[in-house]
């Protein structure tokens, strides 16, 4: 898995007007707590900064070094958005030991031509990340899903997809993606 390096200022402060002014100046206020962590340890982070991490659909550890000294490696935990303006309000992050395992979202990647296609079905993806589990040397930077034998009215579930040290926390009756019977297929098959 990638690691980005974040930097960041502590703060003390954590009333709604000293957010308020860490927002007009570029900043968006952040929370760390987890492993290793006494209490919350509140900061804030530059906005365009974090946008390189936000605005990306790839999964990151993150490696926080606040105040230029101290080191915590997170992962983002929850984000607030505006509802009209899509800017970050606030960041939970999770900080994480290396031994411990970790459950974290990864894309997914679909490879392959589906049969089901080829033979005049629709396919259809409803869901783009997987939830996992492992330690952090085993995460995986992307899923990687076969679609090559998915036929006419299949579907590939979460409980489906088997990977080797990691453990797949989504709903196991999760639709990861399908391939539905068009109209023209229908057709086709009366036809013949």
């Amino acid at each position: 898995m990638q690691h980005f390096e974040l930097k960041g200022q502590t703060r003390e402060v954590a009333g709604k007007a000293a957010i308020k002014a860490f927002r007009s100046q570029g900043l968006v206020p952040c929370n760390l707590y987890g492993t290793g962590v006494e209490g919350n340890v509140l900061f804030t982070v530059n906005a365009k900064d974090l946008k390189t991490v936000t605005d990306t659909p790839k999964a990151h550890i993150i490696d926080l070094v606040l105040d230029g000294g101290k080191k915590y490696t997170a992962v983002l935990h929850e984000l607030q958005w505006h509802p009209v303006t899509d800017v970050c309000l606030h960041v939970d992050f999770l900080a994480v030991d290396e031994n411990k395992a970790i459950n974290i979202e990864v894309p997914i990647v679909i490879s392959g031509h589906a049969v089901g296609v080829q033979q005049g079905g629709k396919f259809y993806q409803n869901a783009r990340k997987l939830r996992v589990c492992a330690t952090m040397a085993n995460l995986p930077d992307e899923v990687t899903v076969d679609i090559t034998n998915l036929g006419l009215d299949k579907r590939i579930k979460a409980g489906d997809i088997k990977l080797d040290k990691i453990a797949v926390t989504t709903d196991k009756d999760a639709i990861i993606c399908g391939v539905k019977t068009t109209r023209n297929t229908v057709v086709a098959s009366e036809e013949a």
